[in-house]
């Protein structure tokens, strides 16, 4: 039986002696030990001018859980080797993900020891000034640590040190341009400070670094769609709007929180652009779904559905629109005019 696998990530080895070294050790060990059953090609993911090994995205749709499971088996034998990255590993069978790993560096050098500390102390409540000092310590043993930037960006932007948060994010990119996160919250700190369109750009490469078995991915379009929202521009949210209204999220995913606003503001965008009986559909589409933290006013909701009926010459709309007028809705009652 074959699978779909997706391998995403980067692993860095610090100088070009250790580069030379996991070289080396990798050869032997897919020669030897697997055989030469194993995903990756290292003439495609190892760069010796970054002493480093770079898999921005390798998907193959043809796979066994063997061959997965020796490929993951020596990334993480490779990755102890590393002194910053991570990779993502998943294997999916129909659209279902069997498996997924992350695989990061967990050996005792100082810059892995450093991360790893910062990284638990993120969270804490009241260690977020412990946290920066690890990170700090990290990126000051090993300069070209992304994921450190990233996460010590992630600190400032709780502290409210935009632009501190700003400067990690950036320099976490420069170093790491297919990692997705601080392109994400880079752009909520844009977003923030109104400046929409650079927000936009962001969440707009956070989407394209990221893949949709990731809850990133979702929220990336969740939030390039609600700065369109902001400008009144709903041609531009209408592809993330239209994404995220039909997606079939597991039970418990925090992206089932937007999905109810998410599929009334795609039947916003479709009424917009002239597509009336599909608004419709959509609007008692939205009549069905369970009330979220993110609200979708009742009496705004039934103005738009009946503003539909009506366009796309359907009767009932006067039902719709009496209601919302009752529940002081003032465009309803200019609609029944």
């Amino acid at each position: 039986m074959t699978y779909k696998s997706i391998f995403k990530g980067r692993l860095e080895f610090g100088s070009p002696k250790s580069f030379d070294k996991v070289l080396t050790q990798y050869k032997s060990r897919v020669e030897n030990y697997y055989k030469n059953d194993v995903l990756i090609d290292e003439e495609e993911v190892f760069d010796q001018s970054s002493s480093s090994m770079i898999i921005p995205r390798l998907i193959n749709t043809s796979c066994s859980e063997k061959t997965w499971k020796n490929t993951v088996s020596l990334l993480v034998y490779i990755s102890q080797y590393a002194v910053a990255g991570e990779f993502g590993a998943w294997l999916i069978d129909s659209g279902k993900v069997i498996y997924h790993r992350v695989i990061e560096p967990k050996s005792d050098r100082a810059a892995v020891q450093a991360f790893l500390k910062g990284r638990a102390l993120v969270e804490e409540e009241g260690k977020q000034d412990e946290a920066i000092a690890e990170l700090t310590k990290a990126i000051n043993k090993f300069d070209r640590h992304a994921l450190a930037y990233e996460r010590r960006g992630r600190v400032n932007h709780m502290l409210k040190n935009y632009e501190d948060a700003i400067y990690d994010y950036t320099k976490s990119i420069d170093l790491n341009p297919a990692n997705t996160s601080p392109y994400f919250g880079r752009g909520i700190i844009q977003a923030k400070n109104g400046n929409l369109e650079k927000a936009i750009a962001d969440f707009d490469l956070a989407v394209k670094t990221s893949i949709p078995l990731q809850p990133i991915y979702w929220q990336a379009h969740k939030r390039k769609a609600l700065c369109h929202l902001a400008n009144e521009d709903y041609e531009g949210a209408f592809n993330n709007l239209k994404f995220y209204s039909k997606r079939k999220f597991k039970p418990g995913d925090k992206n089932q929180e937007w999905q109810k606003f998410a599929t009334f503001h795609y039947g916003r965008a479709l009424l917009l652009s002239k597509n009336y009986p599909e608004a419709v559909d959509v609007f008692k589409q939205v009549e069905t779904m369970e009330s979220t933290s993110f609200k979708v006013d009742p009496a705004e909701l039934l103005y738009y559905k009946a503003l539909a009926l009506k366009k796309s010459g359907k009767t009932g709309y006067r039902k719709d629109a009496k209601q919302a007028a009752k529940m002081g809705f003032v465009k309803a009652s200019e609609l029944l005019a």
